[in-house]
């Protein structure tokens, strides 16, 4: 029998190394050194990090090493490795978001996020790829290649916490940290196997995370069980005045909710999320009837349930958050257009045709989703769907899906509740599947607890992606994303031009095609937000008076 002190380091789950390191049979500066020789050997083929800090981490496992060996020892998190997706504040380390415009952005202060795992005594390995800004897609014209799903090389990673997906998968991190405006945890999580957790709204901060949509981010942490999940949520959960959408919230112990059985458990199963309005692939289709009977078995009630169509969500979720991080950004779209990718502008550029009446729209539409999940939860304690899976190949995709497709994960997103994505197969050719559990707001202990009851009932958690130190990283061709304008009509391309000429952009005529091509795409949402409403439905928006 091999020992896993010595042979499988980098596979060690947080729980695991932890109780090794409690029990000196483990130094950090031993499980330090063992993953960053990992990421040395691999990263080639992954290109799972945009820095690696290498020094900080040695230092820190250090003086982690000195501190438990003196018997101040922090708790779980106390020498272990992690990574960050490259949006989290660091101080005096390159925090780009993936961007050209970022490449000199080097924070002077942490993230709350990031002190709070310092103070755990967390070890930084270094800032990990996402899309550009945590925003788009997979993109080939950025200052990084994208990241590279481990368990085929030529295949998405999901995003946008791209580079979080593949460095936990491949044993380059033991957790890390994404975030989640719109699936951006759990795509990740689904195409790699992992476990991935968006909390609840307000929970974790965000304070010194570059922002995406003020409404609806939220960050938390990647790993590869649930009770790794819980140990990290532990360390982040929290108020912080520091972000104007913290909640004051009691923070329950994550960890010891995972305890106990789900018997009488009420699961609601949204079935036409994933045979209707999304039609899945076959392979995930079976895995979630599995995973439904693995839930009956375990005791629990289990019903089938239906919400809003998901495209109703996704309407919402776009409308507002892509008028948020078009202002965000408002400065370099103006001034440097040409400096973002081709995906990041063809997801943020539709937005200079938005109206602040579709705007306010949206957040009215916001609260109504909000108040109708009420409902279900009356009935079901947590919801069950599907995730995404199997992982395309990243030359399959193309900029226009997302303004064509619902997407599984928004309407989770926009009711704000916690929502976790956990493993539930794989595919006939060896891919990861996922589903997610989803629960009413401030609810994660029952969300971890039934994960944890599937995820000790099932063995998907043995299965990991082979690699070979030193193999060449298979090409990849990007081809068939230029954007094509040429359905675009007449009207559609002069009321286009001329609401981004207001927004006083500056568009060549590549930049312009981008727009034209997703322009009546976007018209359309904003056409569908626009119902009759009584004039004191009030918006879904957070005010409170500063301290």
């Amino acid at each position: 029998m091999r020992n896993p002190v010595t042979t499988d380091l980098h596979f060690l789950t947080v729980a695991d190394a932890a109780r090794l390191i409690r029990a000196r049979k483990l130094s950090p500066v031993e499980l330090t050194r063992a993953i960053l020789q990992r990421i040395e050997a691999l990263d080639p083929q992954l290109d799972a990090y945009i820095t690696v800090t290498a020094d900080l981490a040695l230092k820190q496992a250090r003086r982690a090493e000195r501190e438990i060996a003196k018997g101040d020892r922090r708790g779980p998190l106390h020498g272990i490795p992690f990574g960050l997706k490259d949006i989290y504040n660091t101080r005096g380390i390159l925090t780009s978001g993936h961007s050209r415009t970022f490449l000199d952005n080097v924070p002077r202060e942490d993230a709350t996020t990031t002190r709070k795992l310092y103070e755990a005594g967390a070890v930084l390995l270094g800032k990990l790829a996402t899309h550009e800004f945590a925003h788009g897609g997979p993109s080939f014209d950025l200052p990084w290649p994208p990241a590279r799903n481990p368990w085929h090389l030529e295949h998405f990673t999901g995003g946008s916490s791209s580079g979080s997906g593949a460095a936990v998968a491949a044993g380059l991190a033991p957790f890390a940290l994404g975030s989640d405006t719109g699936g951006s945890i759990r795509g990740p999580a689904s195409f790699c196997g992992l476990v991935g957790l968006m909390p609840t709204y307000g929970l974790v901060s965000r304070a010194g995370v570059i922002p995406n949509s003020f409404t609806i981010d939220p960050g938390g942490p990647m790993s590869g069980t649930v009770e790794d999940c819980a140990i990290v949520l532990q360390a982040l959960a929290g108020y912080d005045p520091r972000d104007a959408g913290s909640i004051r919230h009691r923070i329950p112990n994550y960890r010891a909710a995972l305890k106990g059985d789900i018997k009488g458990l009420r699961i609601g199963v949204l079935r036409h999320y994933w045979e209707e309005d999304l039609p899945a692939h076959e392979d995930l289709k079976r895995a979630m009837e599995d995973a439904i009977r693995v839930f009956r078995k375990l005791g629990a009630k289990v019903e089938d349930c239906r919400a809003r169509p998901m495209m109703d969500s996704l309407d919402v979720k776009v409308l507002i958050a892509e008028s948020e991080i078009f202002s965000i950004h408002y400065g370099n779209l103006v001034s440097r257009p040409g400096d973002f990718g081709r995906d990041f502008l063809g997801r943020i550029l539709p937005a200079c045709l938005f109206q602040s009446a579709d705007y306010v729209a949206a957040a009215r539409e916001h609260r109504r989703i909000i108040n109708e999940s009420r409902g279900l939860y009356a009935k079901h304690d947590v919801l069950l769907t599907a995730g995404f899976g199997p992982a395309p190949r990243l030359d399959a995709y193309r900029t226009l899906n997302f303004w064509q497709r619902s997407n599984v994960f928004t309407p989770s997103n926009v009711t704000a509740g916690p929502a976790l994505e956990l493993c539930n197969g794989f595919s006939t050719s060896g891919l990861p599947l996922g589903m997610q559990i989803i629960g009413r707001p401030f609810d994660e202990p029952t969300v971890l607890r039934a994960g944890h009851a599937y995820e000790k009932a099932t063995g998907w958690r043995a299965r990991r992606p082979e690699l070979v130190p030193g193999a060449p990283q298979p090409p990849v061709t990007p081809k068939g994303n230029e954007p094509d304008a040429r359905s675009t009509d007449a009207k559609t391309r002069a009321l286009a031009l001329d609401m981004a000429a207001r927004a006083g952009l500056r568009l060549n005529e590549h930049q312009q095609e981008i727009l034209l091509e997703v322009a009546p795409h976007a018209l359309a949402m904003a056409g569908r937000i626009r119902k009759a409403r009584d004039p004191f439905e009030e918006p879904a928006l957070i005010f409170r008076f500063p301290n």
